[in-house]
């Protein structure tokens, strides 16, 4: 598919108007706000197409208004499966999180009071269906790919883990309002080149937690386009979170569970930073 966009940021401008734009500096993902960028028109339905027109960010926003859908991906880093000492399944675990978990870049993520116990965080990579996809082969896979974005599969791991309470199903625990921050840009694929070579950091507080690369995913993003479009139409706007690798608080010794107030940044190589502060709600 034609992409028109190196790295597409949506953001309020000055004058309080919502606009995608095209952030051609590599350099400026790392600090976009007061950044001019080149004005996009257009939304994810119907293309973009280039203007001639620039603005100024003030605010950036969730790169994607709505997500149609999450497809999310469980144990699927070599390392991960190692620390959670799990065997690993013949094909990709799957689950998925509702649109309402949708949240953007710098934005307070509420917590509700049952999910409070045992929060988590999951860096991954998340990659945006560009058009709709069902029976997709290996080969062709990443020619329905939109674009790459940070994303966090947050996780109240007190509804997951226990089998008498989750059942062995992961959905509900991930998927309370906000679960699902993305961002601050979608890169193109014209300057992603190859998805399985992007380097990972997650942070709490400034500490790090994970630090990996796509290299050690066990499924690729081409096999997670193809595994999950068999016999099912992936919608343009559908939004894969492709695993976590290890370091995990769960998995940490002592477990080092998400607090109220923690700062949760998560950057992929040339993504920019995804930052979130997890404030938790008061019965």
């Amino acid at each position: 598919m034609e992409h028109t966009f190196e790295r597409l940021v949506r953001f309020e401008s000055d004058d309080g108007t919502t606009l995608y734009g095209d952030v051609t500096d590599a350099s400026a993902v790392s600090n976009l706000a007061g950044a001019t960028v080149n004005v996009l028109d257009g939304n994810l339905e119907n293309g973009f197409s280039k203007t001639t027109r620039t603005a100024t960010i003030k605010k950036v926003l969730s790169p994607l208004p709505a997500v149609h859908y999450f497809i999310c991906i469980g144990l699927n880093y070599k390392k991960h499966a190692e620390e959670a000492n799990l065997a690993i399944a013949e094909n990709p675990v799957m689950f998925a999180k509702p649109p309402s978990a949708l949240a953007g870049p710098d934005e307070a993520i509420m917590i509700h009071p049952i999910a409070q116990s045992q929060l988590d965080y999951e860096g991954e990579l998340g990659v945006i269906i560009g058009r709709d996809a069902k029976d997709v082969s290996e080969e062709d896979a990443l020619d329905y790919v939109f674009g790459y974005c940070n994303s966090n599969d947050v996780s109240a791991r007190n509804f997951q883990m226990p089998a008498s309470v989750s059942g062995g199903q992961f959905s509900f625990c991930k998927s309370f309002d906000g679960f699902a921050p993305i961002g601050p840009i979608i890169a193109s694929p014209k300057v992603v080149a190859d998805p399985q070579a992007l380097a990972l950091v997650t942070t709490v507080n400034g500490e790090q937690r994970q630090a990996s690369t796509t290299a050690d995913m066990i499924w690729s993003v081409r096999q997670l386009i193809a595994f999950a479009s068999q016999g099912t139409t992936l919608k343009r706007g559908t939004l894969i979170m492709t695993g976590t690798p290890s370091g995990v608080g769960l998995f940490m010794e002592p477990r080092k569970f998400l607090k109220d107030r923690d700062v949760v940044e998560i950057s992929f190589d040339g993504l920019g930073t995804l930052r979130n502060i997890m404030q938790f709600q008061r019965n």
